[in-house]
């Protein structure tokens, strides 16, 4: 099925590129096949190579590292490779004009921008399929009487509706700050949204805050050539460790727009107790809060020089065969009367697409099977799959067809709001499956699960 109407060259092509993926799996990833797992939640967490590992142990067992924040020899030596780290990351991403910000996560690297962006007298516009730690922001916003709208999906292919984005694009003249935000690649249903907006919202006075989580561990980002005012990245979602690790991008001509409301231990280059003055740091350490992480962001530069080993566009064309392999294998799995086993949402277009797929599995009578019932059953296979809302109501909400009524109703007439009892209120079910593949994944793990999903066929 794979190779159907391909020419003989790009069969070989395939073929080649199989070998070498397979051959990745049995070298760095071995593990899964020794414990016969079947890992489908590259979205959720990327799974670390055997070298990384093996490399950033050797580097820890063999250094004296102390905490930066000195000039002593310990402190000296950490300092350079936390620094050598921030280098990698930049000629990575080709980030020169930006300042890069390492931070806990992904999520603290969007909190500051929450934090520090000044929202009053402004517009924070947000496509309704961004991450909660993104929707996050909009309390900042409202906090400091800033106005929140959303751009809304189309339900057909889970795309933005250009037509409604361009029309708040260029509104809002009167508002002195105005910051949109959107995600590279939706968490959920994989959409690839369009770079192109970045620079029609600039043309129009917007700030523009790209969400590239989900985007980074299988596509090319070159910063020189999209050029977004701030952007959000996590590095195990990239080669899988270290947790607890990743960056904000932060133009350097709009550095100075974000206004800290506090400072910290790092983040100071002068501040007094017996007079409330305090000069903050004028560059990336402004928002470093405390000690950074020295003994993991060495590993973040192995971590990068793997994935360049493979080649980052080796990857992104990998994940797009497997994502086509699996579309096509689920969207041909039927019960026995005909009717469809499976429901995949969004659009099957591959080119749209990363490797994150949502679905549901349903019943002979076209009836969705819980996805709780599903994820129960996949965990008995050692299938690791992920099932709900995937911190990104909006594209739940457009799925299972919630109208604003139906929520504002819910959350009028309850204080402590559950997903359950969501649920039984409403009368409708929430949540679906997704299965997201990565680099280690093989043609095998594929057909592992779609044989496990015809368990459900009646």
């Amino acid at each position: 099925m794979l190779f159907r109407s391909k020419t003989k060259a790009v069969e070989n092509e395939i073929i080649e590129d199989d070998a070498f993926f397979n051959n990745l799996r049995n070298t760095q990833f071995k593990r899964l096949d020794q414990q016969n797992q079947v890992y489908l939640d590259y979205t959720g967490g990327n799974l670390y190579p055997d070298s990384l590992i093996n490399q950033h142990f050797k580097f820890l067992k063999e250094s004296v590292l102390g905490n930066p924040h000195s000039t002593n020899p310990s402190s000296n030596l950490a300092t350079i490779y936390v620094e050598e780290a921030r280098k990698k990351i930049i000629d990575y991403f080709q980030a020169d004009d930006y300042f890069c910000v390492i931070t806990a996560n992904a999520s603290a690297s969007l909190q500051i921008i929450g934090e520090c962006y000044p929202f009053k007298n402004s517009m924070f516009l947000l496509t309704a399929d961004n991450h909660n730690s993104v929707n996050g922001i909009r309390e900042y916003c409202k906090n400091r009487k800033g106005d929140v709208i959303y751009t809304p999906i189309n339900f057909e292919d889970l795309t933005i509706n250009e037509k409604r984005l361009d029309e708040n694009l260029s509104a809002f003249p009167e508002c002195d700050n105005k910051l949109f935000a959107f995600p590279a690649q939706s968490n959920v249903s994989g959409i690839k949204h369009d770079l192109a907006w970045i620079k029609k919202a600039q043309d129009q006075g917007w700030d523009v805050l790209l969400d590239a989580a989900a985007f980074a561990p299988s596509n090319p980002l070159n910063l020189k050539e999209i050029k977004p005012d701030f952007v959000s990245i996590s590095f195990y979602k990239i080669f899988g460790y270290p947790t607890g690790l990743g960056c904000l991008f932060v133009k350097k001509s709009k550095f100075n727009k974000l206004v800290k409301p506090w400072f910290a231990g790092g983040t100071v280059s002068l501040v007094t107790v017996n007079f409330s003055g305090f000069q903050l740091i004028e560059n990336h350490e402004r928002f470093e809060n405390g000690t950074v992480n020295y003994l993991d962001i060495p590993a973040i530069t192995n971590g990068l020089n793997f994935i360049e080993s493979i080649g980052i566009e080796r990857i992104n064309k990998r994940v797009k065969a497997l994502t086509a392999f699996m579309i096509e294998n689920l969207n041909g799995l039927k019960h026995a009367n005909g009717q469809p086993l499976v429901k995949v949402f969004g659009s099957h277009n591959i080119e749209l697409k990363g490797g994150t797929i949502i679905f549901n599995v349903m019943n002979e009578n076209g009836e969705n099977i819980e996805f709780e019932t599903v994820e129960l059953m996949a965990n008995k296979k050692m299938i690791s799959l992920r099932t709900g809302c995937f911190c990104n109501p909006g594209i739940d909400e457009i799925n299972n067809c919630l109208t604003e009524e139906e929520l504002l109703k819910y959350y009028s007439t309850t204080t402590k709001a559950s997903f359950k009892e969501m649920v039984h209120f409403l009368g409708k079910m929430r949540g679906a499956v997704r299965v997201s593949v990565g680099l280690a994944t093989t043609h095998k793990d594929l057909s592992i699960f779609i044989n496990f999903l015809k368990s459900f066929q009646q």
